[in-house]
């Protein structure tokens, strides 16, 4: 490849922040065939990881929000009737191992509990998927790689992922970048000034102080993102805070109230 070729290949990338060696880990790991487990916070920026890492491996990318519906099926496939025939249509899961490339799992604990069966006998060293409804075994290729990511602090004697599901992963945990690296985040992702980009990173780890407190979760980099593109396009400071960072958070009025002496007490007074 071209010294060239490789600077827009470089440039190409989506702007991503290392935290530590992560990105590091995570090449060691697709080398080896291993599969991955990120666990971090809402919004830290675990889902532009992967997209980054897809990018710099010139990898497809198969990305599942999981949910409480999601079965094994709709990771695997089912058979459809079109046309007066019933014809079978892969899943995301199954897509990736026949053709190689990510598959990611976001917030893997929320989907149903039989999706743990499925993926399992892809992260050993038999790396196969069983289709029982075709009655196919498929072995994935070299590229391909599993990738599954959960918020432990949502976490619950329901929703939890076992011990023994852990233990099949690497494990890497992301947090919210320290501020001097978020700010770099703001002004790559939006048009905002230094200074207030300083000032939005400020304002967000105080609100992140009181997680556990009045708040569930801590404003994400992704929320300061939103509030950050709104105050670049001319939108009053205050009321950027007020619907990118504060109403995001809580549904308690009283609790908006309290958080928007916050944001008052960094942006000037607030009207309306």
């Amino acid at each position: 490849m071209s010294s060239v070729t490789q600077l827009d290949k470089q440039e190409s990338l989506p702007f991503y922040e290392p935290q530590g060696d992560e990105v590091e880990l995570f090449m060691h790991a697709y080398k080896h065939k291993l599969p991955v487990l990120i666990k971090g916070p809402t919004g830290c920026g675990k889902t532009r990881f992967i997209s980054y890492m897809a990018e710099k491996l010139n990898l497809p990318l198969y990305t599942v929000a999981c949910h409480d519906d999601l079965s094994a099926s709709d990771l695997v496939g089912r058979h459809l009737i079109g046309d007066g025939a019933t014809v079978w249509s892969d899943g995301p899961l199954t897509r990736a191992v026949r053709e190689g490339g990510i598959c990611y799992l976001d917030e893997v604990v929320e989907a149903r509990k039989d999706t743990t069966v499925v993926i399992h006998p892809l992260t050993d060293d038999r790396r196969i998927l069983p289709i029982d409804r075709t009655g196919e075994t498929l072995h994935a290729p070299d590229n391909f790689m599993l990738v599954v990511s959960y918020n432990p602090g949502y976490q619950n004697l329901l929703k939890g992922m076992k011990p023994s599901t852990r233990q099949r992963f690497l494990s890497m945990s992301f947090d919210y970048l320290p501020a001097p690296a978020e700010v770099e985040v703001l002004l790559n992702e939006t048009e905002l000034d230094r200074s207030m980009a300083e000032r939005l990173v400020v304002l967000a780890n105080t609100l992140r102080e009181l997680k556990d407190q009045d708040l569930e979760e801590g404003a994400s980099t992704r929320l300061l993102v939103y509030t950050a593109t709104l105050i670049s396009t001319g939108f009053d400071p205050v009321k950027a805070c007020r619907a990118g960072m504060i109403e995001p958070l809580t549904d308690d009025p009283d609790i908006v109230a309290g958080l928007m002496e916050l944001v008052q007490a960094a942006f000037g007074s607030f009207e309306g």
